[in-house]
């Protein structure tokens, strides 16, 4: 990580997250800056879910840590707004952010993907070649391999000389894979969530106006009700009553008044 240390980040407490106060342009000259260094470096994002997630899942919490964490969604902008007055810089949900990383990245840079169901990562490939044609695809394997065939993929990864691993994987387990891999494979693991699915056209996107609106949650929720209601109805009351009850229990402590806030 010594090619980012140059670099000096102000960070936002939300939840149990430490989450980077950075303006798209700077984000991504750090991450086009771990790129090239080649050195085993994390980038990952938060949203309300993922705070939810830390809260209760310590090998979670414990394998983002020292990941670069850049702010994605409505729910991490209202917490922001909440505990520290203002918003983030811009808005860095990894399904915009990353293919603007990649049009960034040095003509030739070697990019292995992970994740999704068979044959979505494959699809993806084809599709990043024809629109990021200055990069290189070395690789894909899907997100169902067993625990047996891992260190066949790492020596893969290895011997792909990938510059950038995108793993897609939905978190927790993309998070704590990348951490239990990232110094293996010696090179940035980015946490991409449904990104392959998105670029292998296996699953839609909101539409630009609902995504401008910041309520591409809405879109997601619709369409896979069963799957997504206990994560965005139930998650997103709980992560915002949480940061109330933080401001309230903050507020308190600034005026030395006592708080019947529990942790």
């Amino acid at each position: 990580m010594d090619a980012i240390a140059e670099h000096k980040i102000q960070y936002r407490r939300i939840g149990s997250i430490d989450i980077a106060v950075l303006a798209k342009n700077e984000a991504i000259s750090i991450a086009v800056k771990a790129v090239r260094s080649r050195q085993p470096y994390i980038i990952c994002f938060a949203n309300a879910h993922t705070v939810n997630t830390a809260k209760h899942n310590k090998n979670f919490l414990s394998a983002i840590n020292h990941a670069l964490i850049l702010n994605d969604g409505i729910g991490i902008e209202i917490a922001s707004k909440w505990l520290y007055g203002q918003p983030f810089p811009d808005n860095l949900n990894g399904t915009d952010f990353t293919p603007e990383l990649l049009d960034h990245l040095p003509s030739g840079t070697r990019v292995f993907l992970i994740g999704s169901p068979p044959g979505v990562a494959e699809r993806a490939a084809q599709a990043i070649a024809l629109q990021h044609r200055h990069i290189e695809i070395v690789g894909t394997q899907d997100g169902f391999f067993a625990d047996e065939d891992e260190a066949r993929l790492l020596t893969r990864v290895k011997a792909s000389a990938a510059d950038l691993v995108l793993v897609a994987m939905g978190h927790p387990r993309q998070e704590i894979w990348a951490a239990q891999n990232v110094d293996r494979l010696g090179v940035t693991v980015m946490c991409v969530g449904a990104l392959l699915d998105f670029y292998a056209g296996t699953a839609q996107r909101a539409p630009l106006w609902l995504r401008r609106l910041r309520v591409e949650w809405a879109f997601r929720l619709f369409r896979e009700p069963r799957r997504l209601a206990r994560r965005y109805i139930i998650g997103n009351a709980t992560f915002l009553a949480h940061v109330r009850t933080t401001k309230r229990h903050e507020g308190a402590r600034r005026t030395g008044h006592p708080s019947n806030h529990v942790e």
